[in-house]
């Protein structure tokens, strides 16, 4: 596909971004977009590879490797390199309801996978994948397709997220009617609360799609917790089928002294407010501002990131962010092979608006927080710290054993928890007395997605757990499929 010398012949170029600096002074999305010559001659460099892993969508030592959704990333490649960008895009939405989002967020385990990326680097697919995607939007190629024919047969999905959103789109196109219900103020779930406005706009890339599938004949209730403002039983009368994807949204707490300190909060209760402020214009009664504080974030990850991010556009007054881990090499380890997914040191954007704040890279690696000090009026003072390294224990576990000697106290008015989560919230699990798996999570067969109970199935983080977007899209596609055939004995989706 694309040029066979191009991968010779061209270098990896990505698009400019907004300075740091000048990033830091709103809530807009920071990257630029690249010429369409420029992008056809990245298309270029896709180097008809024989068997390329970009769209394998494996699972690697745990990881993603290739595309989960199986895109036809060599394909497109060639359309752009040849300027058939329509074509293009026909052929991204054969597997993809939402590139838009995709060629936003996700990190794009397709580039990790790239056979150039073995000597060279990789082809720039996430953002050949972005700028298709755009060109669509703005040519006015991307429309409401309501389906010809309607099936009669009534789906409820639970949860707006990326794996509902797949889920909708995909049974509404095989001809269901669609209702989804979101307990939040507005549909979106992870990609409208949970993701922030720089990296994700909400106005301008999420409502526009949300609209599209309105249109389409998808029907969104929000402020609707189903279990709490509607029984789950009334689902099970009303509907023929049910999917849920609901998320796993309950976050993984710090059990050290301290933790009841006024001014300690999960991330998604910081980034949530927030992004309500942003789209409300002004802060709700739960905004939580990092405005001239000192700020520790405990854990990693895109989360972490986003509040690093956030944080510096409210002008904290200084931030730090703990990880427990130690820092990637950078480059491969001998045991960290191609095409796994490159475990490497990064600066992702909120790191290198913090280096452009303060001078260097925010992390404190092998650091692990061991209590919380509060002042005379309950409230966060400051966070207590020491350096970890990981050893062996007698059952061969690598745990974390504290450091003597490295004990430090940093200041803090605000500590964000960004360590992950730990599966679905259960209380609507409960009410629907679903069996559940060892971790919490709703039992369904992957590839299956149906649960305990005929007629409904389970789709994204609240069945496989903490995951991308990208395998959240792939589940609500999978479970869409698999709904299909229960309400209709066969299915044409793909």
């Amino acid at each position: 596909m694309g040029k066979p010398t191009g991968f010779l012949e061209y270098t990896r170029e990505i698009p400019q971004e907004l300075s740091p600096g000048d990033r830091l002074r709103n809530w807009d999305e920071f990257h630029l977009t690249m010429p369409d010559e420029q992008v056809e001659t990245q298309g270029a460099r896709c180097m008809d590879c024989g068997t390329p892993f970009c769209h394998t969508g494996n699972l690697i030592s745990g990881m993603a490797s290739g595309c989960p959704i199986n895109n036809l990333i060599p394909e497109f490649n060639d359309l752009v390199y040849r300027g058939l960008w329509r074509e293009a895009l026909d052929r991204l939405h054969k597997t993809n309801n939402f590139p838009e989002f995709t060629g936003r967020v996700c990190p794009a385990p397709c580039e990790g996978s790239c056979v150039l990326g073995i000597n060279n680097p990789p082809v720039t697919i996430k953002n050949i994948e972005y700028s298709i995607i755009e060109k669509g939007w703005q040519e006015g190629w991307v429309t409401p397709e309501p389906p010809a024919k309607r099936t009669g047969k009534k789906v409820a999905v639970v949860g707006s997220g990326p794996a509902g959103l797949a889920a909708a789109a995909q049974l509404n196109k095989a001809g269901h009617w669609v209702t989804v219900y979101e307990r939040e103020d507005r549909p979106g779930g992870l990609l409208m609360y949970g993701i922030p406005n720089m990296k994700l706009d909400k106005e301008e890339v999420v409502l526009r799609r949300l609209n599209v599938l309105e249109a389409e004949g998808v029907t969104f209730v929000c402020n609707t917790e189903i279990g709490k403002d509607l029984p789950p039983e009334t689902l099970l009368k009303d509907y023929d089928a049910v999917v849920l994807c609901t998320g796993a949204t309950k976050p993984r707490d710090l059990a050290i002294a301290g933790r009841e300190l006024e001014g300690i909060h999960f991330a998604m209760e910081f980034l949530t407010a927030n992004t309500k402020a942003i789209l409300n214009k002004a802060p709700g009664p739960d905004f939580i501002s990092a405005k001239d504080k000192d700020v520790v974030i405990i854990g990693g990850g895109d989360t972490g990131t986003d509040c690093v991010g956030t944080s510096l556009r409210h002008g904290c007054r200084s931030l730090v962010q703990l990880e427990i881990m130690p820092k990637p090499p950078e480059e491969r380890a001998a045991n960290n092979p191609w095409p796994e997914w490159p475990k490497v040191y990064k600066m992702d954007y909120g790191q290198e608006e913090a280096a452009a704040v303060y001078g260097h890279d925010p992390r404190s690696y092998l650091t692990t927080a061991t209590k919380i000090e509060g002042d005379d009026q309950g409230r966060v003072k400051a966070v207590h710290t020491v350096d970890v390294r990981w050893e062996k224990d007698d059952q061969g576990r690598f745990i974390p054993q504290q450091v003597a000697g490295t004990e430090q106290v940093r200041p803090a008015q605000l500590v964000l928890l960004a360590m992950g989560f730990l599966g679905p919230e259960s209380q609507l699990l409960d009410a629907m007395k679903l069996a559940k798996d060892a971790r919490g999570n709703v039992k369904a067969e992957y590839g299956q997605y149906e649960t305990s109970i005929p007629g409904v199935f389970a789709a994204g983080d609240c069945r496989r757990g903490q995951s991308l977007v990208v395998w959240a899209f792939n589940e609500g596609r999978g479970a869409a499929k698999a709904c299909d055939v229960y309400l209709m004995g066969e299915t044409d989706l793909p």
